[in-house]
């Protein structure tokens, strides 16, 4: 680490004037003070001295220098920004150039050494990497001959090589030199553990996978054994998953673009949707598509979202206007027009691709020339919410070799078996059988470190506030600070995220913080709220603002819960407790992303949460295990506490899983009465509220009585004077 960063990060910088000019945003404040922003408060959350703690922990390092990056921000303040540039790294009209030259993948096979079986081992258990083969066909040794064997009910682990550094991939895999420059220019050396262990599977041969096959000699492998693979990955949060998928698509789609231009002759081929990408929010596949264009700039392929009122297929063209396939140029026309979304990777929210490849009727169009199907946040794709629709796109994808792999932190036993399942029927009903003639398919899992478990670099703590009014107190304390922490463990600091369960709530804490930031550090613009009701143009200006360091405190819903990558957020605060462990593991690993220590995790709970806390608790337990630290006071869940909190019913988990608590459900508090008056998100006593009410009764009165006059007073005008009545 440079010592001069380290030391300069609690004092005014000396910027250059290309520096100064674009550094005209604020910073955050747990950056440090600099002469764009003034301290939050007094001995609170502006004060920040780097010499105690660091937020830089082991997080993976950017290569170049400093002035390569291109930056507007310098790095050690720049908490949110984007990495460094490729326009920086590569001269722009290369990357408008999308010949043959750079689609073209050069393999150098041989230059890497295979690693043995026992080497294998050892680096894939010192990363906590399992890999299992869940079904399909391998062929195993019985006494002197081989017999091929169908696993669908035995699981067989297997230890593939694993990917040391990302400049294998060129030496071993062949990736295209575009694409390993890109890799380059993002910074990216080492992989993580997910990208240790899934990439080889997905790139390699079978023969990685140290199975047992005959005739297959590891120094003489072949590069062309490769299997259908259904891949489903669960590794922790901020692991890198996104990277792993992106670099497999980007390339098979190469490599599949390149035959295609040989086979047709053309130095442009006909582009049409090869692989999709499924994610369940509008701020998820928004990152993942940005994320994608970064790895796939001047290689030729295109990634993009799709917006509201597209459509994945042109209407249909009646049999005798149909041409033959002779290769003339009205075939070579339908043929670029298959689709009306010219891009190779699609990247979307389920409902919206439905609707995209449905006609008026709700008749779900195959697609048969999608060959790659990812379900980011799979369990949320497939749980009863999104489960139609997920299905419905994944049966419309009708290619033989269709190749699937879902991706999450929490894939549940129920979730993974009916993903195997699907797979399975998937394939008997288009007759795909597991005879030898036909190619090996195999379903696998990967599961990196501890399944289902928060990552353990985070500080969890649990803290009682007794009542609604407890938590909003424990809320502002953590803003205005009246003492020094007592203990060593972290304190939260701007920036961070608070959940709430509903939109309501997380709207009427909007208003109650609105005004707890003082005007010197910026007022109530450092506040915002984030929800699904909200336009998509207001929630991508706030996400914006956010990732900027302009808005410090974000209060959202789990919206925001899963696949979100905030680089530099110190904490998460769980104002209402989640419905699920798998949504408290998804909260808090918006946190302590690739490595970064130094992450908080605080969670809220009353009287009315205890019933519903021992799932949280469970969690946090685990991960203080992983961990492998004696937790503070005050820190975690003590011992006690975890054996005094009641056990979850099956049937109380599905209802909160369903509903959430109950008590703070937004019916509740339009039906009024003193339980919706205890739940409510406010400071004011009764008899502030009921001044209130009596002047808008007030108001309310005034307005219609002066409605009824005039409506009377013209109604006087038109009326006929009909004389006196005998």
């Amino acid at each position: 680490m440079d010592m001069f960063k380290l030391l300069a990060r609690s004092t005014n910088i000396q910027k250059s004037d290309s520096i100064v000019k674009k550094n005209v945003g604020p910073c955050v404040p747990s950056a440090g003070p600099s002469k764009h922003t003034l301290p939050l408060f007094k001995d609170g959350l502006g004060s920040h001295n780097e010499g105690e703690r660091s937020y830089r922990g082991t997080k993976r390092k950017r290569v170049g220098s400093e002035d390569d990056r291109g930056d507007s921000i310098p790095d050690q303040l720049n908490f949110f920004g984007e990495g460094p540039s490729l326009t920086s790294k590569m001269n722009e009209t290369d990357g408008r150039n999308r010949g043959a030259e750079v689609l073209k993948v050069e393999s150098t096979e041989g230059d890497d050494p295979e690693l043995s079986e026992t080497e294998c081992r050892q680096i894939l258990k010192q990363h906590k990497i399992k890999t299992t083969i869940l079904a399909g066909t391998q062929t195993v040794r019985n006494g002197q001959k081989h017999q091929p064997t169908r696993y669908k009910d035995i699981r067989v682990q297997i230890f593939p090589q694993p990917l040391t550094t990302f400049g294998e991939l060129r030496s071993k895999y062949g990736i295209s030199k575009r694409l390993a420059a890109n890799l380059e220019a993002q910074g990216y050396t080492e992989p993580t553990e997910v990208q240790l262990g899934s990439l080889p599977i997905l790139l390699g041969p079978i023969e990685n996978w140290g199975l047992d096959i005959p005739g297959a000699k590891k120094t003489k492998m072949k590069r062309q054994s490769r299997a259908d693979i259904d891949l489903l990955t669960i590794a922790p949060t901020g692991s890198g998953k996104t990277l792993g998928f992106m670099i497999h698509l980007l390339y098979e789609l190469m490599k599949e673009r390149q035959a295609l231009m040989q086979s047709l002759d053309e130095e442009h081929p006909a582009r049409g949707v090869r692989a999709l990408i499924i994610a369940p929010t509008h701020e998820l596949t928004d990152q993942i598509v940005n994320e994608g264009r970064k790895l796939a700039l001047g290689t030729g392929i295109k990634v993009s979202g799709l917006k509201k009122g597209m459509k994945l297929h042109l209407e249909l063209v009646d049999e005798d206007e149909q041409v033959n396939g002779d290769g003339s140029e009205d075939e070579k026309t339908r043929r670029q027009n298959k689709y009306m979304v010219k891009s190779d990777i699609l990247v979307s929210t389920p409902l919206l691709l439905l609707h995209a490849i449905s006609t008026n009727g709700s008749t779900i169009l195959p697609v048969p020339d999608v060959r790659f199907l990812v379900l980011d946040e799979a369990d949320v794709l497939l749980d009863p919410l999104f489960r139609a629709q997920t299905l419905g796109i994944w049966t419309a994808c009708s290619h033989p070799s269709l190749r699937t792999s879902l991706w999450s932190a929490t894939i549940g036993s129920s979730i993974e078996t009916l993903a195997q399942t699907f797979i399975l029927d998937r394939r008997r009903k288009l007759g795909l059988s597991q005879a030898s003639k036909d190619p090996a398919h195999h379903i696998i899992r990967l599961v990196v470190g501890l399944k289902d478990s928060a990552i353990p670099n985070v500080s969890h703590r649990l803290v009682y506030s007794a009542s609604e009014q407890g938590k909003l107190l424990a809320l502002r304390q953590l803003l205005h600070p009246s003492a020094t922490p007592t203990t060593e463990a972290p304190s939260l600091q701007p920036p961070f995220l608070i959940f709430t369960q509903t939109i309501p709530r997380a709207i009427a804490l909007h208003s109650e913080l609105l005004y707890d930031i003082p005007i010197e550090a910026g007022g109530s613009s450092r506040i915002a709220v984030l929800h699904s009701d909200l336009s998509d143009t207001a929630r991508s200006n706030i996400m914006a603002d956010f990732r900027k360091g302009q808005i410090w405190i974000l209060i959202t819903t789990d919206l925001l819960s899963r696949g979100i990558d905030f680089r530099g957020i110190n904490g998460v605060v769980n104002y209402d407790i989640p419905n699920t462990s798998a949504s408290y593991i998804h909260r808090v690993g918006r946190t302590g992303r690739q490595g970064r220590q130094g992450g908080v995790a605080m969670t809220l709970y009353t009287k009315e949460d205890i019933p519903y806390v021992k799932n949280v608790a469970n969690v946090i337990a685990a991960s203080e295990r992983a961990k492998g630290q004696v937790k503070g006071e005050g820190e975690g869940v003590q011992k006690w506490l975890l054996d005094a909190l009641p056990d979850l019913s099956k049937k109380t988990k599905k209802e909160l899983k369903r509903r959430g608590v109950e008590s703070r459900r937004a019916t509740v508090e339009k039906e009024g009465g003193r339980e919706a008056r205890r739940m409510r998100i406010s400071t004011k006593s009764g008899y502030e509220r009921q001044l209130e009410n009596k002047r808008k009764g007030a108001v309310a009165g005034t307005r219609r009585r002066m409605a009824q006059v005039e409506a009377g007073a013209e109604g006087g005008d038109d009326e006929e004077w009909g004389g006196i009545e005998n």
